[in-house]
């Protein structure tokens, strides 16, 4: 009887790959939704407002996370590590008293930036006409802080299918809202142009309409994890039933917890997204300053905001699934001391990332401009060499990212915050001599970017190894994926070729050799033995996916379950 109970325990701990996958595949999933719906919305808008709105979400971004962007990271880690001491009911005044704050702080924020919009679209951002977009997306500030908590609460008890479905509802609703919005506010703001001389006032207004599509798809996310809590009320309740621990903590410590474990995990990540304010900021007053217009330095902020960063995030979606799902069980394991289950779960994690990150690098870098051609029918130069150059991000801030989260579960909190800190000044300094001295123009902001999420990596890498002891496994993580990845991009490079010249048009030849590289890289990265017998374990039907694989040929010969 205990040694079922024991499997039964096993198959749970083990089951964080698999909640970090539904999680990654739902955060893709919205992410190539925001890619179909920002293509009618660039033709909407133009390159000018896309520059708008690209703005506002960046104040908004920052703005968010203060509010409650961390609260879904330091609720999931305070609630799982209760759970895993079987303190069911401290799990729950944990939820409680995150729930009233998070009401609290989002309130305040919200009539913060709502109020102060002009203020910070004048003196801050440089950019007057963002104000519009800007105040539309302060009224999402309290809807997404009560959005965190819940998300953090499902996420602390182990399950990340509630926050995976409300991001899948809430990006599309966004995406529905988004473009009707835009195109109505747009036509007015383009009425109202002509009256009052302001050429930028329709892209201005049409920012605020796509904007509209944020607070929508919030509302929507927000019903259907009330839904989801209510539904799962009754369990919770039996778990606060069956608790027998006699420690009850009071709702006073739990706030000093949470604050302490907050602050750290808000200043790494205002780092995230302060320096995309600083970048634009910085951006826009030295363009100025050398004699470039309003017009011409936002349409250039529009290309970078919202066609090379709309493109990198794709990928960037799966290290931040799996690095929601990693917290809460490396806190579970580390509240066990079980150094070797600690172990496994930051290589599986990092590798998996990698898996994914590193053929999407490859993938970006051959086909950057048939990509831009495909995806929103820009042919220019400005574009493709965005992503070209960026594309390295791509592995760069997953492992960044990744690592934040396996620090902040291995009750390193802070560490993160220290290095971004310093990433911070190296980035600063860095983007200050690429636009000044080299005067890379738009490519500053991405070989800046470069120069941050390098320098995390390398930092988080030693405070990991530092830490637990943890030495980075680098043939299955990184060569063999690489190789794999090389592999499918000179088969892509060359099928592309080919049907470029034989069919015309922007659409067949760029989606047959995605399609091709997919294949092309699975093959190749089974054939190399990138997957070991203990990842299909992990999986779905993994004995199964196992057996198939072994009789079509697709692993080492060596291997065997």
């Amino acid at each position: 009887m205990s040694s079922v109970r024991n499997n039964r325990r096993r198959e749970k701990k083990d089951d964080f790959l698999m909640q970090g996958m539904i999680l990654a595949v739902a955060m893709v999933l919205t992410k190539v939704i925001g890619v179909v719906y920002r293509i009618p919305l660039t033709n909407i808008l133009g390159d000018e407002g896309i520059g708008f709105y690209g703005y506002a979400f960046e104040v908004y971004a920052m703005a968010l996370m203060l509010s409650s962007l961390s609260l879904p990271t330091a609720v999931s880690k305070l609630v799982a590590s209760r759970m895993a001491m079987r303190q069911r009911r401290n799990a729950f005044r944990v939820f409680q008293c995150a729930f009233v704050f998070s009401a609290t702080v989002g309130i305040l924020t919200t009539l913060l930036i709502f109020f102060g919009a002009e203020s910070i679209s004048v003196n801050l951002m440089k950019s007057p006409l963002s104000v519009y977009a800007l105040r539309v997306l302060a009224v999402g500030l309290f809807i997404v802080a009560i959005l965190g908590v819940l998300r953090g609460y499902f996420q602390g008890l182990g399950t990340m299918m509630p926050t995976a479905v409300s991001q899948i509802m809430e990006q599309i609703v966004n995406a529905a809202v988004s473009l009707i919005g835009a195109g109505i506010l747009f036509r007015i703001g383009t009425n109202l142009a002509e009256e009052k001389e302001e050429e930028l006032l329709g892209a201005a207004y049409g920012a605020a309409g796509g904007t509209l599509g944020t607070v929508a798809g919030a509302v929507a996310a927000l019903f259907f994890l009330v839904f989801s809590f209510l539904a799962y009320r009754g369990v919770i309740r039996r778990q606060i039933r069956m608790d027998r621990s006699s420690k009850r903590e009071s709702y006073g410590r739990i706030l000093r917890i949470l604050l302490l474990t907050i602050l750290p995990v808000i200043f790494s990540t205002a780092i995230y997204n302060i320096n995309q304010i600083l970048d634009l900021t910085i951006f826009n007053g030295i363009m100025s300053a050398q004699g470039y217009t309003e017009k011409e330095y936002m349409a250039l902020q529009g290309i970078y905001t919202g066609k090379y960063n709309v493109l990198i995030n794709v990928p960037l979606a799966v290290a931040n699934g799996l690095a929601s799902s990693v917290i809460p069980s490396l806190t579970a394991a580390v509240a066990k001391r079980d150094k070797g289950q600690i172990h496994e779960k930051i290589e599986q994690t990092i590798r998996l990332t990698m898996v994914i990150a590193i053929p999407c690098f490859v993938g970006f870098t051959v086909l950057a401009s048939p990509l831009m051609v495909l995806l929103f029918n820009d042919d220019s130069a400005t574009p493709a060499t965005l992503l070209l150059f960026g594309a390295v991000t791509v592995i760069l801030y997953s492992y960044s990212t990744i690592s934040n989260s396996i620090l902040q579960g291995l009750d390193e909190i802070s560490t993160p915050a220290r290095n971004a800190g310093i990433s911070l000044i190296v980035h600063l300094v860095a983007l200050f001599l690429m636009l000044v001295l080299l005067k890379w123009n738009i490519y500053a902001l991405v070989g800046s970017n470069i120069v941050f999420s390098l320098c995390m990596s390398i930092l988080n890498a030693r405070a990991i190894r530092k830490t637990c002891g943890y030495r980075q496994e680098l043939d299955r993580t990184f060569i063999k994926p690489l190789t794999a990845a090389v592999i499918m991009g000179i088969v892509i490079y060359v099928l592309h070729l080919v049907l470029d010249l034989l069919f015309s048009g922007r659409f067949l030849a760029t989606t047959v050799s995605v399609l091709v590289a997919v294949v092309v890289y699975g093959i190749a990265a089974l054939k190399l033995g990138v997957l070991l017998k203990s990842d299909f374990k992990t999986l779905p039907q993994g004995e199964k996916i196992y057996r198939f694989c072994r009789r079509h040929h697709l692993l080492p010969a060596r291997q065997v379950f």
